[in-house]
């Protein structure tokens, strides 16, 4: 399928492939997917670095949460390299107080030697509470975070804990850009995204009914069906 669309897809906190997984089985016929690394460097700009190192000369770019804060520094670094942005459960502003407590508290957990109980504290946060009983889908989350581990947890606590302020520069994204966010979302809600969308000049938001943090899973067959129109709407 030569004229498939590259796609890089950056994962959140605690996340690997499988956050992306029915994305890129739902898109591979106009898509060609590859998800990146973001479990080795300690700043968001190391971070969008290393993608940029290993992604295409040009390409569609989506962010969840904490990839989101990655995919605001590519829009720094190369903004030329981007096609499309996609922007989902994320913010574009610094962590409040409150968020740098909470996160540091389970940067002290995990170097006590209670990473496991990372996760846990977690999923109340992540998924919409009607779905905190499905075991399919807690599995999964528990397992990308056992995969990631305790080391990279610390760096990319670290690395979100000194990110900046992305509003300032919203006004400048020059690509058609989807903002989606669940309804539901308590990490980052709803009205961070509608302040993206109303910062930068071609955003579409979107809105995933009774749904968390987690949107691309779950909501897959939604989540994906936004992907596919942004993807495929005229630039």
């Amino acid at each position: 399928m030569p004229d498939r669309i590259p796609l890089v897809l950056i994962p959140g906190l605690l996340c690997d492939e499988t956050l992306w997984a029915p994305q890129i089985e739902g898109l591979c016929d106009i898509a060609r997917a590859t998800v990146a690394d973001v479990t080795r460097d300690d700043t968001i700009a190391a971070m969008a670095g290393a993608v940029l190192a290993e992604a295409p000369e040009r390409f569609a770019l989506a962010g969840l949460s904490m990839g989101g804060y990655v995919a605001h520094e590519i829009m720094r670094q190369a903004p030329d390299r981007v096609t499309r942005l996609a922007l989902l459960d994320t913010s574009a502003r610094a962590d409040t107080e409150e968020q740098r407590r909470r996160r540091k508290g389970l940067i002290g957990l995990a170097k006590i030697g209670k990473f496991k109980g990372v996760t846990p504290r977690l999923l109340p946060l992540l998924l919409h509470p009607d779905r905190q009983e499905d075991a399919a889908l807690t599995e999964a989350v528990m397992a990308m975070a056992a995969h990631v581990g305790q080391q990279a947890f610390l760096r990319q606590q670290n690395a979100i804990l000194g990110r900046i302020d992305s509003r300032p520069f919203l006004a400048d994204y020059a690509v058609p850009t989807l903002v989606l966010v669940g309804r539901q979302d308590a990490l980052t809600p709803l009205e961070a995204s509608q302040e993206m969308a109303q910062a930068i000049p071609k955003a579409v938001l979107a809105v995933i009914e009774d749904c968390g943090h987690l949107s691309t899973l779950e909501r897959p067959e939604e989540t994906t069906a936004a992907l596919r129109a942004w993807l495929t709407a005229p630039s």
